[in-house]
């Protein structure tokens, strides 16, 4: 027998997401309505949305998640909301936990579940890509989001946690990996640009990268991942190299070599 859809609505993001929308949309069959807001597909993204029963908005997010995500919380009509994102999918556990949350009939607090990351060519479960705790399952009331780069969620309600995973497919290939590395240092950049943040070659530019990899590499445990726990450490001292070169550069000199 089919259990009784939640009122929950899904909000997701998107943006030339065919290769993922059709599976994360299946993981999400318990919830009453999805609200996609889509970001200029040029693929298949949003005629699958749509035939799979999702609610298709357009608008650009002109590089800013949050605003878009605070849009789309604006387009749902349930009184509870969860958060997804395209490469990302809710297990079977996590929507037996979500069921007994809403069908217990109180809206009291919002939920964080765990995100577990996975890949086709390897397992890694620690370092920079260990699972992490996101804030997803939360009243409508109140919800916003705020943010460019790595955004915050906003809601009146504290937090818990929920047991089952969310399951997560950051990257589908080393060209996805560097098209983000690319885009997130950018905007990193641009960020601590607005908000005036100092910079030292350095303390930013030397040594924080360095400490970034030992971080991840040693006390997170990077090393028990092999190959992949060495490379994602070792991108990860770029990463936090990159973010700060491309800020230093922004700020003393516009972004010119």
């Amino acid at each position: 027998m089919t259990e009784k859809k939640l009122p929950i609505s899904v909000v997701l993001l998107t943006r030339n997401e065919e290769a993922n929308i059709t599976a994360c949309l299946e993981s999400c069959e318990f919830a009453q309505e999805i609200v996609v807001i889509d970001d200029g597909s040029v693929d298949q993204t949003v005629r699958i949305a749509e035939e799979m029963g999702a609610k298709v908005f357009l608008r650009s997010m002109n590089g800013d998640w949050g605003a878009q995500q605070t849009y789309g919380i604006s387009q749902t009509t349930n009184p509870w909301i969860f958060l997804l994102d395209a490469d990302e999918r809710v297990t079977p556990h996590l929507q037996r936990t979500i069921r007994d949350v809403v069908e217990s009939g109180k809206i009291d607090a919002s939920y964080e579940v765990q995100r577990e990351n996975h890949f086709v060519s390897g397992q890694a479960s620690h370092g920079v890509v260990r699972p992490d705790w996101v804030l997803r399952l939360m009243p409508r009331d109140g919800a916003s989001v705020v943010g460019k780069v790595h955004p915050a969620i906003v809601t009146p309600y504290e937090s818990k946690r929920l047991k089952g995973r969310l399951i997560h497919f950051p990257y589908s290939s080393w060209d996805s990996y560097f098209r983000k590395f690319d885009k997130y240092t950018k905007l990193a950049a641009e960020k601590y640009l607005a908000e005036g943040k100092s910079c030292s070659f350095v303390k930013d530019i030397l040594l924080r990268p360095l400490w970034a990899f030992f971080k991840v590499y040693i006390f997170n445990r990077g090393f028990l991942d092999g190959k992949l726990g060495f490379i994602f450490s070792v991108n990860h001292y770029f990463y936090t190299m990159a973010k700060y070169v491309r800020y230093y550069y922004l700020k003393n000199h516009g972004g010119k070599i």
